[in-house]
């Protein structure tokens, strides 16, 4: 260190003073957590500053290094850049990537690379060893150019991420080339359609600066896709997708140092909370003539190097991180002294189409420059070897091949004696082979779970301590302020209109009420009631069902969930088709109207495994009801066979489904939703999949999870979302309340979530749902699995009239630690009613007669499998 200390060139502002530098050196030097305002001072480091930050970086770096096993490695890609597309919705000012539909005609290119086009370039890399094919494109160009569209449409394809898909796809059957896809911002759903072609994406946040973005001048101005907290949300997305991604920062554009600081915090937020980051560019900006930015200074080269430090010490020891060597100049050995462990793609074949200007450095010499400062470079693939030796979830079952035919398997680096060849993109063989513990619908009864928690809990949810600060203010009971006379005023006002007219309750006087207690709730259950009485009478209704949950392997991360396991885990099971459908079977025999069916996310059945299940059912039992796949199966389902969801939906009701169940709602309000579940789908897809059903003509039940870290103003507008897609779509049959059962689930065994509803709140959620559902959803269903015979009975006192389906076999709930059992009896319901005071009948699914038949049938056993029957092929 030392006062002479050259000033830093770049942003703009107040240099550091000598004091500040020297204690931020110091806490770097001894490993200390360095906060923002450190980080800000320290990116500012040049001359003596800057080699006592990077010593400080690279030993980060090297202890990192040597916690994965590949000490003095630097790693590099060896691949093929595929300019899918040069157009772009976004107007970045620093770019000459992109271009014009009439400069394109002008130069005889077409609006896309052809497939032709793209398979000769992914051919020829393959001949020269690449491993990587580089997908590069503009971002959402269809949604400006009209002769993107125009292209798409005459290719037959719906936007420019179905063309990417289908490229992915014949790269690898063609060539066996492993696409990286960088095509901008994608949502949830659009990364699930993805992740089965590619084992690695990516996008740069560059910077959280909102004010480039969105100020005129700015370089980010009027691109709608370059605003930071999207781009922030799509890193998030690629983490809750398990999707191995690589981000990075841009440095030079004209962020200040803080800026520079906080868009680092945040890619460490990210990574910290889902696991997902592979790699961290950190890339200086570079001026390109004929820009709006041309006239710009490029980022200094020792800016670069403090910024990559003050990365390695922000990410720590386990972030890989990357600078391109086509930027460095000739100062390898100072980027490397920064703390990078990686050079990126380098292409011996392609030029960089985002920097043409800057040739990629030869391999031989890269890896002799990089000799030089004590290190071998080694090739990676795509995909990080550390996700490679994960596996599951994070690496699809469809690529296995193909990353298996490239990768050591040693060290999860790429083979250097290999060539890539193609191989058929297919699904699994044999997915419905059963296997596991496929008796887990009885024993769990009689023998219980193998263990608490899956072996992988403090990993496979995300960062626990991250979670528990966002689950914070949930886990306070939230209470009305003010005067208590002013409450109680409030009170009696909101009962008062929930008697007269519950439509007209405005939010206030519904959450006044959603925090009733006493005298006050007795109240609202009573008019609750009153008002079920005068809808649908008095007659508590039930379904003769079986519940078939075909497998629970499954790796979505929900938090909440004790049912999902891995499948080396003891209580792994998958059935075969004829084990669904011999249970089926079963189920008629004894009465049963319906069978319902749902499953967890198994990595091995295809997206039309879902139809094969249906069709099972069908041919078993022709005229049994099939109520099948949640939401987030139908998701799995349309993204796994790249079909739309109206189209797989409409599929799957030609192969027999005929309603599905709305559950994977949890609660509809992505605050509580992210701290619930890892990788589940977001609420606005939740309700696109559910209006799609209606709209083709499945019905569905809908539901509300709640008693965890969620609060009276979320049920509320829970509440209201699914009130207004009924008044949409007339197609929800019920709404069904599913208190938390907390015992097993991971988010409670955390510390994070409550234990579960009070009785209080599972009153006035059952008469709040009456209430405020009317008169769209005339039928509240209560769950004698989550509360027992004598809760189900005080519901029906609170405004709910159904009591579900004797189920006959419950594993879900079982799972997650409820002590009610796996079925009821038809005596049983007809005595949870009688407990009520009400009578009682049997229903269908959409709540039509029972033929006599099936009343018959189902009396003659009382509705469950008995002892002596036993469960076929188990």
């Amino acid at each position: 260190m030392t006062s002479s200390a050259a000033q830093p060139t770049g942003p703009t502002g107040t240099p550091p003073t000598e004091n500040s530098m020297r204690r931020a050196l110091k806490r770097a030097r001894d490993g200390v957590a360095l906060d923002a305002a450190e980080a800000a001072v320290l990116l500012q480091a040049r001359g003596d500053d800057l080699t006592d930050l990077c010593a400080s970086a690279a030993r980060v770096r090297d202890a990192g290094l040597d916690a994965v096993g590949r000490p003095g490695v630097i790693t590099y890609s060896k691949k093929v850049f595929i300019p899918l597309t040069r157009l772009c919705r976004d107007k970045c000012h620093y770019c000459t990537f992109v271009t014009v539909p009439g400069k394109l005609r002008r130069a005889g290119h077409g609006m896309y690379l052809s497939p032709d086009e793209v398979l000769e370039i992914a051919r020829a890399g393959a001949e020269m060893g690449c491993k990587e094919a580089l997908f590069t494109l503009g971002d959402r160009p269809e949604e400006r150019w009209p002769e993107a569209r125009e292209w798409l449409a005459a290719e037959g394809y719906d936007d420019t991420l179905a063309y990417v898909r289908a490229m992915a796809i014949r790269v690898l059957e063609e060539t066996g080339l492993l696409p990286h896809l960088n095509p901008g911002v994608m949502s949830w759903t659009e990364l699930q359609r993805l992740k089965p072609v590619a084992p690695s994406m990516g996008m740069m946040l560059e910077t959280t600066a909102t004010r480039l973005w969105s100020e005129p001048g700015g370089p980010h101005h009027g691109s709608p896709d370059k605003e930071p907290a999207v781009r922030l949300r799509a890193l998030e997305d690629a983490g809750r997708s398990n999707v191995p991604f690589t981000t990075g920062i841009l440095i030079g554009i004209g962020e200040n140092y803080e800026e520079r600081a906080d868009s680092l915090f945040a890619l460490r937020r990210t990574a910290r909370a889902y696991h997902g980051i592979q790699e961290v560019i950190v890339q200086n900006f570079r001026a390109k003539p004929d820009t709006a930015m041309g006239r710009m200074p490029d980022a200094e080269l020792e800016e670069l190097a403090a910024a990559i430090a003050v990365a390695r010490h922000i990410l720590g020891p386990s972030a890989r991180i990357q600078a391109p060597p086509n930027l460095v100049d000739d100062e390898y050995a100072l980027i490397i002294g920064a703390g990078i462990d990686d050079w990126g793609g380098v292409s011996p074949l392609t030029p960089d189409h985002v920097n043409p200007e800057r040739p990629w450095p030869h391999i031989d010499q890269l890896a002799e420059r990089t000799r030089e400062s004590g290190f071998e470079l080694r090739e990676r693939l795509t995909i990080y070897p550390e996700f490679v030796r994960r596996g599951e979830p994070w690496l699809d079952p469809r690529l296995l091949p193909h990353v298996g035919a490239l990768a050591d398997p040693q060290t999860g680096l790429a083979r250097t004696d290999v060539t890539p060849t193609g191989l058929p993109w297919q699904e699994p063989d044999e997915a419905f082979t059963a296997s596991g513990r496929t008796d887990l619908h009885h024993t769990i009864d009689t023998e219980g779970r193998t263990g608490d928690r899956r072996d992988d809990f403090d990993a496979v949810y995300g960062d626990w301590e991250a979670l528990r600060e966002a689950a914070a203010p949930g886990m306070v009971p939230s209470q009305l302020s003010g005067d208590v006379s002013r409450v109680d005023g409030e009170l009696k006002a909101a009962l008062s209109q929930a008697a007269d007219d519950p439509t007209k309750l405005n939010d206030a006087q519904a959450l006044a009420l959603l925090h009733a207690d006493g005298p006050a709730l007795d109240a609202l259950c009573r008019i609750a009631d009153t008002l079920r009485r005068d809808v649908v009478g008095d007659d508590v209704t039930y379904i003769v069902t079986r519940n078939i949950n075909f497998t629970n392997v499954c790796y979505t991360g929900c938090r909440f969930c004790a049912f999902a396991q891995r499948r080396t885990d003891a209580d792994a099971y998958t059935l075969s088709l004829d084990q669904v459908a011999d249970r089926a079977a079963q189920a008629w025999d004894v009465g049963a109207v319906e069978v319902c069916m749902q499953g967890g996310i198994h990595p091995d059945l295809p997206g039309t495994a879902y139809f094969d299940i249906a069709k099972a059912v069908k041919d078993r039992v022709p005229d049994m009801h099939v109520h099948a796949f949640s939401p987030m199966e139908v998701v799995n389902g349309a993204t796994r066979t790249g079909l739309s969801f109206r189209e797989w939906l409409t599929a799957a009701k030609e192969a027999g489904l005929g309603s599905i169940p709305g559950t994977a709602a949890e609660i509809l309000d992505d605050e509580v939703r992210w701290i619930l579940t890892k990788g589940k789908l977001p609420t606005a897809e939740w309700i696109e999949v559910v209006r799609t059903a209606h709209e083709v003509g499945l019905r569905s039940s809908s539901t509300m999870m709640y008693g965890h870290v969620d609060q009276p103003r979320h049920w509320l507008g829970h509440l209201r979302t699914l009130a207004r897609i009924q008044q949409e779509t007339g197609g929800f049959t019920e709404f069904v309340t599913l208190p938390f059962i907390h015992t097993n689930a991971p988010v409670y065994l955390a510390g994070i979530a409550r234990p579960g509803p009070t009785v209080r709140d599972n009153r006035a959620v059952t008469a709040m749902a009456r209430l405020l559902l009317h008169p769209h959803i005339t039928n509240i269903q209560t769950s004698w699995v989550k509360l027992g015979a004598e809760g189900a009975a005080e519901m029906l006192r609170s405004g709910a009239n159904d009591l579900g389906g004797t189920l006959m076999e419950e594993t879900i709930s079982r799972m997650a630690g409820s002590s009610y059992g796996s079925y009821r009896s038809i005596q049983d319901l007809v005595a949870i009613a009688d407990a009520a005071g009400r009578p009682s009948r049997p229903r269908t699914t959409l709540y039509g007669e029972v033929p006599e038949e099936r009343i018959a049938a189902a009396h003659a056993s009382d509705g469950h499998l008995p002892q002596l029957l036993p469960v076929l092929g188990d």
